[in-house]
């Protein structure tokens, strides 16, 4: 099992990372989180009993945050969509994006369950185990327009913490290229 840990101001989010079900969008967060990407970035987006959102390095620094255009930053490529299994439960952390096929550095995590609420096009590439109570910390914030927090909170780390040697899941823990 990969797991991720997310740090973050208020605390620590720990997530179950499914390498086998979105080969995709987990190698690509697993190699963005090898990189720092996500260090200093802040969750951009709350709307209380939705979801929060994050990911955005490219304007979404805390020390350098954009306002303005935060939100609509990645890291430099984009890849496909990918068919999953499940639905959008609370904790579900999925890709956000643009539209078919846009996925970069952003994700959620859902605040509630939401499945049937939510269109299928968000690939769910992990799922909070411990720290929900962070995630809803989070989301307490207040808000003002666009969703944007007040007070926005930042990631300070996220580290990766990869199948062991002999586990049989076949990943290997590295990231993703950024090809396709």
């Amino acid at each position: 099992m990969t797991r991720a840990t997310i740090a973050t101001e208020k605390g620590e989010i720990q997530v179950e990372l499914f390498p086998e079900d979105a080969p995709k969008a987990t190698a690509n967060f697993v190699k963005l989180a090898g990189e720092g990407f996500f260090d200093g970035v802040v969750f951009h987006r709350i709307v209380p009993g939705f979801v929060i959102q994050g990911g955005d390095g490219q304007y979404g620094k805390k020390s350098s945050l954009d306002g303005s255009r935060v939100g609509t930053g990645g890291p430099g490529y984009r890849f496909d969509d990918e068919p999953f299994t499940g639905d959008y439960g609370r904790g579900a952390v999925a890709m956000a994006n643009a539209g078919r096929n846009t996925n970069g550095s952003q994700f959620f995590i859902c605040l509630e369950d939401l499945a049937g609420r939510l269109p299928k096009q968000y690939t769910i590439f992990g799922q909070v185990t411990d720290g929900m109570d962070v995630v809803d910390e989070i989301a307490a914030g207040r808000t003002g327009p666009g969703d944007r927090p007040l007070e926005p909170v930042a990631m300070t780390s996220v580290t990766i913490h990869p199948d062991g040697p002999g586990d049989g899941q076949g990943y290997d823990g590295q990231g993703y290229d950024g090809q396709g």
